[in-house]
């Protein structure tokens, strides 16, 4: 991110006259049998493979997958460059979030600003907006894509150019191989069916689900003026997501590198941010005192919740405005 850019804005898409209301969900096989592929391998060989060790491989890898790469690396460095590092981390936690296996980190930016850009216009597709029930978004999700009739251009700019990330775009579903192996070594095939098929399942299906959840229902305490899609906090979720559960928090936010703003919220991505500052290898940290002001918010919580809206007004800053 440049100084030029708003750390509250999509940066890298280009709206000009696309439409975010009108389009086809289709499949997208690619993804699609990935996914299935991953689930059908952990459903199989998980059970007759479980062990205590397995396991404890299983909550290893997930938790540094979601902690270093896709909390840290993809969304709060790579999407909205929420704070500054070497670059040679920098890459090290994107390949971290390729390696969780979700996707290559191209598609992962494209896919978060569409939908990020799309919710903040006041009508937008049911897909983007994860309004139909469960079972459908489910489908949509993690089996589809949507295709608008008028959609936007995207501009990655210096990452687009990155080498290494186009080498990770294009090699994705590969970067698990060595994870594969590392895993075998050390404890077989159980290992690899806890470590990898599990792992990968679990992430991905997690993730639509407390995006599912985030657009839907939960606690709010804020709302984006003129955005037609708001979003609520899961706060069960606050731990296995790594603090990116307090969704709407970061709706209100999006340029923020600290996530859970309130006394008891769980925020593991910004106590790692804190101590790769404590070591010298993070700056630029943006936190909502430190963004530019952002004018259109309301608060929806009691004035006592409101400690940050304080210090926003204080400083000159963010002009939110208190609601219900």
């Amino acid at each position: 991110m440049t100084d030029s850019e708003d750390p509250h804005a999509v940066n890298s898409l280009r709206a000009g006259y696309a439409d975010p209301s009108a389009g086809r969900v289709r499949w997208e096989p690619i993804h699609s049998l990935w996914n299935g592929a991953m689930l059908a391998a952990a459903l199989i060989l998980g059970p007759p493979t479980f062990s205590p060790a397995a396991f404890a491989a299983f909550l290893l890898t997930t938790g540094a997958g979601l902690l270093l790469g896709h909390s840290v690396g993809f969304h709060r460095r790579l999407i909205h460059g929420s704070f500054d590092c070497p670059l040679w981390l920098e890459r090290t936690l994107v390949w971290f979030g390729t390696a969780v296996g979700m996707s290559g980190p191209f598609w992962m930016i494209r896919t978060h600003d569409l939908r990020d850009w799309a919710q903040r216009q006041p009508h937008c597709h049911d897909y983007l907006a994860h309004r139909r029930p469960m079972i459908v978004d489910a489908w949509w999700q993690i089996h589809c894509r949507l295709d608008l009739d008028r959609p936007p251009s995207f501009d990655l700019g210096r990452i687009g150019r990155d080498p290494f990330y186009r080498f990770l775009e294009r090699t994705w579903m590969l970067q698990q191989v060595p994870i594969a192996l590392a895993l075998f070594w050390l404890g077989g095939w159980s290992f690899v069916a806890w470590g990898v098929c599990a792992r990968v399942a679990a992430s991905v299906t997690g993730h639509w689900f407390v995006g599912h959840l985030a657009h839907r229902r939960g606690p709010q305490s804020w709302l984006v003026d003129g955005a037609g899609v708001q979003a609520h906090d899961v706060p069960w979720a606050a731990i296995p997501t790594m603090g990116e559960a307090w969704h709407n928090n970061h709706h209100a936010f999006p340029g923020s590198a600290k996530i859970g703003l309130y006394p008891g919220q769980a925020d593991w991505g910004w106590l790692f941010i804190r101590l790769l500052e404590r070591l010298g290898l993070a700056w630029n940290i943006r936190t909502p005192e430190t963004l530019a002001a952002r004018k259109a918010l309301t608060a929806v919580r009691p004035p006592e919740r409101h400690k940050l809206l304080s210090r926003l007004y204080g400083r000159g800053g963010a002009q939110a405005k208190l609601g219900r």
